[in-house]
């Protein structure tokens, strides 16, 4: 299916349905991962034909690549931490060049934001140290301001986790995900998110699309989760020896931990 930067689809005949609409009908439930799949098989092959034709020239860019070495297209990939980040970087990575933004102003308390960047930036470090990042994986650290945070899921807050408090805050981080890819001119941008099995996909996907509409920047489709991932994450962040905590990132999450742990 040919789309514009913002995966806005080309005309259809009538009757022809999109599968976001389709979906949207309730007619099929999409496989994020699928559809991940079937774009990178395009994109590699759309590669391959760069490559074949000779269509660069080797000159620098303002990223300090040549135009030879651009043929990966670039990803602003949103992290939630270096654990869920560990696979789908190693995946990834294959077919994009990331810059991963930790962005995550619902952390608690602040030496746990700290803490957790801290491991980000390891985890890329190491990787690339060891030769398994196929192409170049940047950091862009994102500003800690929990006050957005709280503003976005005010009168939320006793809602359980996994509800409208836990959709505030993906808007509100994936927000700035698109934001950030869209000013900087990226390709795509996408959430580690999906690789938890604590959490929506579906959801999760839904935001991005509509942010990607809203900036103007293509939302890479995702379900990390499958194909063991989250399995594969565990195993890299052992090999790492990554922190992995135990709740997942705000005042809120860490009080229900706390309670389930002393029931």
């Amino acid at each position: 299916m040919n789309t514009d930067r913002a995966g806005t689809a080309a005309p259809r005949g009538a009757g022809d349905l999109s599968l976001e609409q389709k979906a949207a009908k309730g007619s099929v439930r999409r496989n994020y991962q699928r559809e991940l799949d079937q774009m990178i098989r395009e994109l590699s092959a759309e590669r391959g034909k760069q490559t074949d034709d000779h269509s660069f020239t080797g000159e620098p860019t303002a990223g300090g690549l040549s135009v030879g070495e651009r043929t990966a297209p670039t990803l602003l990939l949103h992290s939630c931490c270096a654990p869920c980040s560990s696979y789908v970087l190693e995946y990834l990575s294959q077919y994009f060049q990331i810059t991963v933004l930790y962005y995550n102003p619902n952390i608690y308390p602040e030496e746990e934001y700290f803490r957790r960047v801290k491991e980000q930036r390891r985890l890329i470090e190491e990787m690339g140290a060891k030769g398994v990042l196929p192409n170049p994986v940047r950091l862009l650290e994102g500003s800690f301001d929990s006050r957005k945070f709280y503003d976005a899921v005010r009168g939320l807050e006793q809602i359980p986790e996994g509800g409208a408090r836990c959709e505030a805050c993906f808007r509100l981080r994936l927000g700035e995900a698109a934001r950030a890819a869209s000013d900087g001119d990226f390709d795509y941008f996408t959430t580690t998110l999906t690789i938890s099995p604590l959490k929506n996909a579906q959801k999760l996907n839904e935001i991005g699309e509509a942010l990607a509409g809203e900036y103007q920047v293509k939302w890479l489709p995702c379900d990390f989760k499958k194909k063991n991932g989250y399995k594969r994450s565990v195993e890299l962040s052992a090999e790492y020896g990554l922190y992995r905590q135990d709740y997942c990132g705000c005042v809120f999450s860490k009080q229900e931990r706390e309670r389930a742990k002393n029931a």
